[in-house]
């Protein structure tokens, strides 16, 4: 029989970090994290009270204005240091996840990757920050633009991506001259104290970074109710952060949300099939199904439809389903067992409301949160699979005959982070990027997520952009000087 390593690395925090200090839980309050392959708990950590929120907050309130005066290139070299450290321990890092979070191992180390060039990509992106200097029109005036980090941001970051959305918050943060306090999500919350440890011994300084463990959610009420508070930036779903959002108009917060998604796959009739189908293997399965990004709605021209159909059908059938740490494994468990119960609820809707389930569609009798990929045919555009996002492997198929049609559908719902165009007119792409009411667009490409690039959505998939130079920018305010002219 084979065996997999489930052990946790050696030097795994189990407290709070506060203030440059692991601390314990008010009462020694702890709680468990789960593995959702094995339903076994895997650590009991701090289980922090709304008060420690607020003593994160002092820490890092009382840490902002030297860590603002930092030098743009020692805030550099810390998020440098980080990167290095984390990259060096991409053993660790990479279980940790698979662990807590049910990601194919190979997924995690790709994470691993991806999560550390943000705080590489922003140590570049700090010594950057520059304002503007000029005359103005009528030439009676000269402006000077300033740019200052915005103060003590609150950074509350999900499950799915537990190092990634850590440093995508973190690393323009801290390179703005920002301290933070981070919020992790309750289900996957031990990746983050491995970071903080990591960022630790990059040489941040004490109550610049913050790290609060728990599950209750006065924590998160305190530390925005606080007026010292500048920031939240907050990835999530899109309920979540509409209330966030009404609590932060209190104090008129700048505010940074990526939340829900609900991802258009358009195949037109003159798309390669095959890469078609290889691009939406790799947009749905990825990550289990559990991204913001992933393909959800596959709306295929109906004179290939039965080709994509049965060849995404195929592929789907081969993918390696089973235990994540097996290296082998390309789709894993989902995180608890409410998730993969919704997930099944959006399939027997499809299936009672007369739609095809060609592959999958049931749920095992063993232990963990497992749920097989899954291809549904004759889905309705309207059908609850279609209007929700998934968060698993399900690919529902419906079909169009113009492209009319094709950007009705996908232009339907109320959110719009990603989509999926496979094409190979060149103009018809060009339409897409203006008429696709998306904020990312993967034009004959399945996977597309960069530090370098802008993430981010219209509609109600949110606020703001993380990556690329603009992510900076969420970080930063804008101050005018007026100066004679001339003096």
């Amino acid at each position: 029989m084979t065996t997999f390593d489930r052990s946790l690395p050696s030097d795994l925090p189990s407290q709070l970090f506060i203030g440059g200090s692991w601390v314990d839980a008010d009462g020694g309050r702890t709680f468990d994290v789960i593995d959702p392959a094995t339903e076994d708990v895997l650590t009991s950590i701090a289980d922090a009270g709304p008060d420690q929120g607020v003593e994160a907050l002092d820490a890092a309130v009382a840490a902002q204005d030297s860590w603002a005066a930092t030098a743009p290139r020692e805030r550099a070299e810390i998020l440098r240091r980080g990167f290095e450290i984390i990259t060096r321990r991409a053993d660790d890092f990479a279980r940790l996840m698979t662990l807590e979070m049910g990601k194919p191992l190979t997924t995690s180390y790709g994470e691993v990757t991806y999560g550390a060039e943000f705080l590489r990509w922003f140590s570049e992106q700090a010594v950057r920050i520059r304002g503007d200097y000029g005359v103005l029109p009528e030439g009676s005036l000269r402006q000077l633009v300033l740019k200052r980090p915005v103060g003590p941001c609150l950074l509350i970051t999900p499950w799915n991506f537990p190092l990634a959305m850590a440093t995508r918050k973190a690393g323009p943060a801290l390179a703005a001259g920002c301290t933070v306090v981070i919020r992790p999500a309750s289900n996957t919350p031990l990746t983050t104290l491995l970071f903080a440890k990591a960022m630790q011994e990059a040489g941040v300084p004490d109550g610049v970074l913050n790290v609060i463990t728990g599950r209750d959610h006065g924590v998160t009420d305190k530390v925005l109710a606080d007026p010292r508070l500048r920031k939240v930036s907050f990835t999530g779903s899109t309920p979540v952060g509409r209330g966030l959002l009404k609590q932060a108009s209190e104090h008129v917060l700048r505010t940074s949300m990526e939340l829900g998604g609900n991802a258009p796959f358009i195949v037109f009739d003159d798309a390669d099939v095959d890469a078609a189908v290889s691009g939406a293997l790799a947009a749905k399965i990825r990550n289990n199904g559990e991204v913001c990004v992933a393909a959800n709605r596959f709306i295929v021209h109906e004179s290939v439809a039965a080709e994509f159909t049965e060849k995404l059908t195929d592929g789907m059938s081969k993918v390696g389903y089973g235990d994540p740490m097996d290296k082998a494994t390309e789709v894993g468990p989902l995180i608890t067992g409410k998730d993969r119960d919704n997930v099944h609820s959006l399939v027997e809707s499809a299936r009672a409301a007369g739609a095809t389930v060609l592959l999958g569609g049931e749920i095992g009798s063993g232990k963990g949160y497992y749920y097989p990929p899954t291809v549904i045919s004759g889905v309705a555009p309207d059908a609850d699979v279609m209007m929700n996002e998934i968060f698993g492997p399900v690919a529902p198929i419906t079909t169009f005959g113009t492209e009319e049609q094709a950007l009705e559908i996908a232009n339907s719902v109320p959110v719009g982070l990603a989509g999926y165009v496979y094409t190979r007119d060149i103009n018809r792409i060009q339409r897409m990027g203006d008429e696709l009411e998306v904020g990312m667009i993967g034009a004959n490409v399945g996977v597309f997520s960069n530090p370098a690039a802008p993430f981010g959505g219209v509609k109600e998939s949110g606020l703001g952009r993380e990556g690329s130079y603009q992510g900076i920018e969420e970080y930063l305010e804008t101050i005018y000087m007026a100066l004679p002219n001339p003096f």
